[in-house]
């Protein structure tokens, strides 16, 4: 029983708690009993009924350092899926962020979109707040539906924040390029395991996703004389940047059981399921979508297959080791490109480790990157 306390709500709620800086959790239903709750340090909700924010930060593991991972604005079925959402993206960014050697823990955060109530300025500076109540233990970035003009506006409140416009030939800005490049030098190092040779001439390899990743990645690939098939919810986008790039398109749904090379997917996750993999004709995959697999028992039916992975974490975790390195080290572009030279490597270790372990890479990289949190 909530003891009543002066100037609070029905159930005892002080007034106060309603301040976007204060967390909510302690009122909600327990995410320590959601299936995707992995001992997370904490899980934070913030709400402000005059902008109409809600909002959820996710803080997984702060272990190497300050949790970091961006921000997610996205229309939520239900609340119980942008809590869903923040518990498996906080946990993958310990991970990618532990995998990439970054001093820097695992977090995320989600503002649940509402149609009804517009993002805006006075709704940014509300969750910016909300960030600055956390008192440096989560650093915020670009992600999904936040734009580089909203996180500066983020950045004008709390100085919380990671990915700010740079000056020249410094690290930080759009996450998106640095990403891209990642999953590219991913995607060669896929080539030289499954095919043999990182010469990408003729080497036919499907994209799904034209974003700013896919599309810097099917830029990078149609340089060095790849095959392309390309997909994205945008047929026209796709079909202009086929014609650009000299390659051809097909459905989003299509593209997962063509025939290819290497499959790269750069859009959604929870691609890969028990149907989808067994419709796979490729070589290799390696894209930068987040939380490609449906369930975890998907990465055994996928290494059963005999098709080389690349853990989605550790491929695309260019955009993260640019906005960290602005953040931490104060870092330059070469500073940047010199840490996503190191992802190649990492993959090898992790295919070397899957073969001789018998295991997923998957897997495998978990295991490693449990360990780098203290979590082994």
């Amino acid at each position: 029983m909530v003891p009543e306390v002066a100037g609070s709500d029905p159930v005892g709620r002080p007034s106060w708690i309603k301040s976007p800086q204060f967390s909510e959790n302690l009122y909600m239903s327990a995410p320590w009993d959601q299936p995707d709750f992995d001992d997370h340090e904490g899980v934070h909700f913030f709400s402000d009924a005059r902008t109409g924010l809600k909002a959820i930060v996710a803080i997984h593991s702060s272990f190497r350092g300050p949790a970091g991972g961006g921000t997610r604005y996205w229309n939520y079925a239900s609340s119980a899926d942008a809590v869903r959402d923040a518990l498996r993206l906080s946990k993958g960014m310990s991970y990618k962020n532990a995998m990439a050697g970054l001093n820097m823990g695992g977090g995320k955060a989600v503002i649940l979109a509402d149609n009804a109530r517009p993002k805006s300025p006075e709704l940014l500076a509300a969750f910016a707040r909300s960030i600055d109540s956390l008192a440096g233990r989560y650093i915020t970035a670009q992600d999904v539906g936040m734009s580089q003009d909203d996180l500066t506006s983020v950045g004008q409140t709390t100085p919380y924040v990671a990915g700010l416009i740079p000056e020249s030939g410094k690290a930080g800005g759009d996450p998106g390029p640095s990403t891209a490049l990642g999953v590219y030098l991913g995607v060669k190092a896929a080539a030289h395991q499954a095919l043999g040779s990182d010469d990408l001439r003729g080497v036919r390899i499907a994209v799904q996703g034209l974003g700013s990743v896919g599309g810097g990645v099917a830029h990078y690939l149609a340089a060095e004389g790849a095959q392309l098939i390309l997909a994205d919810v945008d047929e026209a986008r796709a079909a202009e940047l086929a014609q650009k790039l000299g390659g051809r398109t097909e459905t989003p749904e299509q593209i997962l059981n063509i025939e290819a090379d290497i499959l790269s997917p750069c859009a959604l996750g929870a691609v890969f399921n028990e149907k989808s993999i067994g419709q796979l004709r490729v070589k290799a995959i390696a894209g930068g979508a987040n939380n490609q697999l449906a369930r975890p028992e998907d990465a055994q039916r996928l290494f059963e297959t005999g098709i080389i992975y690349a853990p989605d974490y550790v491929i695309n975790a260019g955009g993260i080791i640019n906005v960290a390195l602005q953040y931490l080290d104060d870092a330059s572009t070469d500073d940047v490109k010199a840490k996503l030279e190191e992802i190649p490597l990492r993959l090898s270790e992790i295919w070397a480790a899957s073969a001789e372990q018998n295991l997923p890479p998957s897997v495998v990289a978990d295991a490693m990157a449990r360990k780098l949190i203290g979590r082994a």
